[in-house]
């Protein structure tokens, strides 16, 4: 059977896109975004499971295909400081970490944000000691919410690559001027082989061009000046409120970046992302990889004639309070699936207070629950997703209000022995 010409063009046009696809792991997807980038520092001390993401940028620079000074340093606090400096000379940097070594690096969290550089880290989500576990959760990356820095989830190999590239045009823009975190889960990404569709260096120079700060560069010996000194009384409280405003600025920054990503290469980005939640009567919020279990749940469901829905949230910070509560307030029931725990919390999983904060203050109370599983890269299966749905619809057709969080998986532990506690 012939083909029409408007077919053939249609499948010419998919063979070019098609053409451009690389198999990749995130490890590899976030080193070529720093390359098409063209970041001109990096210093970054290995860890597992992101060392590739180390040993890809050296090999690019030392291949010639980036132009960038790689510092060797001894630690990961010697890693930020040192592209916190860089940055402040007005240069395009990058590091990146993981788990303990994201600890180690904390106290330059702080100072990275309070100073107002524009460093872009890339974070391989892994489980914190002890018992020294390198496979993931989110406990690192949760343990950054109240270091002032943007926070981007990843789901998937491709979204690593196109974050990353949008983290340098957010962190860099004038009205933000902030550092910006990406993460992607340690092994489940990091070194899971995935389609990409890499921009290249002109698209990506196109789409986040390096540009004057606005400011004369703060290290130039030409023109000396201090930076980081004592926050009397007097001025300390300023200098945080400003960092408060940046943050809320950023925000708008991320929509307009991720709405021209999507105008230019089709994948189009947003503070979240809604599936089949046009007429959900049940829904779950989650993020990182984690989504792509509970999207498959949530198929599942749909099959059986239940009304699920998922809300991933693809940023962490600033929190997006009014998206999320648009996105609930027509639900019957939610609930939060997140690998990681707030020890010693009112309720035990970080994400649900967030969410159920954000619902509260607008006088939105429903039933609701938190449910905790994957801990130090314990497998989550689709099925047991189903099952929590299936719990949370017990949950909506009792009414009842659910003050703890269910540890879901926990070896020799039922779950509803968590609602005595």
């Amino acid at each position: 059977m012939s083909l029409t010409l408007e077919k053939k063009e249609e499948r010419k046009e998919l063979r070019q896109v098609v053409s451009k696809r690389i198999a990749a792991t995130g490890n590899y997807a976030a080193a070529l975004a720093v390359k098409d980038a063209d970041v001109d520092v990096a210093a970054i001390y290995p860890i597992t499971p992101q060392v590739q993401i180390a040993e890809k940028i050296a090999e690019f620079v030392a291949n010639g295909e980036l132009d960038a000074e790689v510092i060797h340093v001894e630690g990961e606090h010697s890693a930020l400081s040192a592209v916190v400096a860089a940055a402040a000379t007005g240069a395009r940097a990058f590091t990146a970490t993981s788990s303990q070594g994201l600890e180690y690096m904390h106290e330059m969290l702080y100072i990275a944000s309070s100073l107002r550089q524009p460093v872009v880290m890339a974070l391989a989500t892994r489980a914190l000691s002890a018992p020294i576990n390198i496979w993931n959760d989110y406990a690192d990356a949760f343990g950054m919410r109240e270091t002032g820095w943007i926070m981007l989830f990843s789901e998937n190999v491709q979204e690593v690559y196109d974050n990353l590239v949008q983290a340098f045009r957010i962190a860099e823009h004038p009205d933000v001027l902030l550092p910006v975190v990406v993460t992607l889960d340690g092994y489940i990404l990091s070194h899971t082989i995935e389609p990409l569709e890499p921009l290249g260096r002109e698209e990506v120079l196109s789409f986040a061009p390096k540009r004057p700060r606005g400011y004369r560069p703060v290290l130039d010996p030409d023109y000396p000046i201090t930076v980081g000194t004592l926050g009397t009384p007097h001025w300390y409280y300023e200098a945080k409120y400003q960092q408060v405003v940046a943050l809320r600025e950023s925000k708008r920054i991320i929509e307009e970046a991720g709405r021209e990503f999507g105008k230019k290469y089709g994948r189009e980005y947003g503070l979240i992302e809604e599936y089949m939640m046009d007429d959900a009567e049940l829904a779950f919020v989650s993020l990182g990889a984690t989504a792509s279990l509970v999207k498959a749940a949530v198929d599942r469901l749909r099959k059986e004639g239940i009304k699920a829905g998922m809300i991933k949230l693809r940023v962490l910070r600033p929190f997006p309070v009014d998206e999320v509560v648009k996105a609930l307030e027509n639900v019957e029931a939610w609930a939060t699936l997140n690998r990681t725990i707030s020890y010693g919390a009112a309720i035990e999983e970080p994400l649900f207070t967030e969410i159920a904060a954000a619902l509260a203050v607008r006088g939105i109370v429903k039933p609701m629950a938190s449910f905790v599983h994957g801990m130090g890269g314990r497998d989550i299966f689709v099925r047991e997703i189903v099952e929590m749905y299936k719990k949370l619809d017990e949950i909506r057709k009792s009414g009842r209000k659910v003050k703890r969080t269910y540890f879901w998986g926990v070896k020799g532990h039922d779950p509803e022995e968590d609602q005595a506690m």
